[in-house]
């Protein structure tokens, strides 16, 4: 199981926004040149973004904010914001397994607690990063640099 890049090119996203936003009208060109991925695709992401509530888009002339202090946004909300997960489950299960076999009729009662588990530690675990966070982190690098 891997998380698509979609989460990781989000949480770019609004590093770049962050670092940029004060010099440079952030649009999905300019982001599709710090990702090197497709706009189509950012514009996508930025659509599921602005959707959550966590972006702000300016039509016409262009540009993208966030819409609340980085302190508010968790890796979790983007995380929500970005992933499909099917029924709010991390896991999918594989449709049909077979009622005759032993293992088959009884995978879900085995596996079903425990991947639920699993999940809800990462989802802890993304809830407990700001975006925040990553802003006094990535400070720290840009600083470095020059």
């Amino acid at each position: 199981m891997q998380i698509s890049s979609r989460f990781t090119l989000a949480i770019h996203i609004f590093a770049c926004i962050d670092t940029f936003g004060n010099e440079y009208k952030v649009t999905s060109d300019f982001l599709s040149r710090s990702t090197n991925v497709n706009p189509v695709i950012i514009r996508k992401i930025l659509g599921q973004l602005k959707g959550a509530g966590l972006i702000e888009v300016a039509r016409g002339t262009g540009g993208t904010t966030v819409a609340k202090p980085l302190k508010e946004i968790t890796f979790l909300d983007v995380y929500h914001a970005v992933e499909c997960i099917e029924n709010g489950n991390l896991f999918h299960f594989h449709d049909n397994p077979n009622t005759n076999c032993p293992v088959g009729r009884n995978i879900h009662h085995v596996l079903d607690d425990k991947l639920l588990r699993v999940q809800s530690s990462m989802e802890k675990e993304l809830a407990s990063i700001t975006l925040e966070d990553l802003k006094q982190d990535m400070e720290k690098y840009l600083h470095d640099e020059i």
